[in-house]
């Protein structure tokens, strides 16, 4: 093999390397780019999964970071932007995903916290409540942005204005990271632990 031929071969490999880096994954059907751009800044999936309920598929979750975390707490101090993705697996009611957040939002909120989340917990009950119903496919960004705060978008829409505290963000993200996750499955999936 000449000189000029393995430099070529390790071209190659190199790009195929970096190709697998940037592959998206797919979770249930739903492709998760690995990575994406929030605002300006390039965040990498650090992991995603499915929510269950009972037996039923409700939905697949995919977390985006600055860099990979392995644990709640990483993810919460974690300085940067954020984002946590939702798209829908069955049709549902708006209203009742709303309600099975705000209860799993305050299993998990630190109770020392809840007086100042309720504001937005309220707000956040609002957006879903004014959706009416998503349908498979949907699906809704929360996003932290330094300066700006946690930005609710659905169907690819910011809706109301932003959440300007990040505990009120990090209490979102115990929905699925906290003590009592929506779904344990999904929380070690979200923090890129494979089965």
């Amino acid at each position: 093999m000449t000189l000029t031929t393995r430099c070529l071969a390790g071209l190659a490999g190199l790009m195929l390397s970096f190709g697998a880096l940037a592959a998206p994954m797919e979770v249930s059907g739903v492709k998760l780019d690995d990575p994406i751009e929030v605002h300006g800044t390039k965040l990498q999936l650090n992991g995603a999964g499915i929510r269950y309920k009972a037996v039923f598929k409700v939905y697949v979750a995919g977390m985006y970071l600055p860099k990979k975390a392995a644990t709640p707490e990483e993810v919460y101090a974690m300085p940067g932007h954020k984002r946590i993705s939702i798209t829908l697996l069955r049709d549902i009611d708006s209203n009742e995903l709303g309600k099975s957040f705000t209860t799993a939002f305050t299993d998990n909120a630190p109770k020392a916290e809840m007086s100042k989340l309720i504001p937005g917990l309220i707000k956040m009950g609002q957006i879903f409540a004014d959706q009416k119903k998503l349908v498979a496919g949907e699906g809704f960004t929360i996003d932290w942005i330094p300066g700006t705060g946690t930005v609710i978008s659905v169907k690819g829409k910011p809706q109301g204005e932003p959440f300007k505290e990040v505990e009120f963000f990090n209490a979102l993200v115990r929905i699925w990271l906290g003590p009592q996750p929506a779904d344990w499955k999904l929380k070690d999936a979200m923090l890129g632990k494979t089965n």
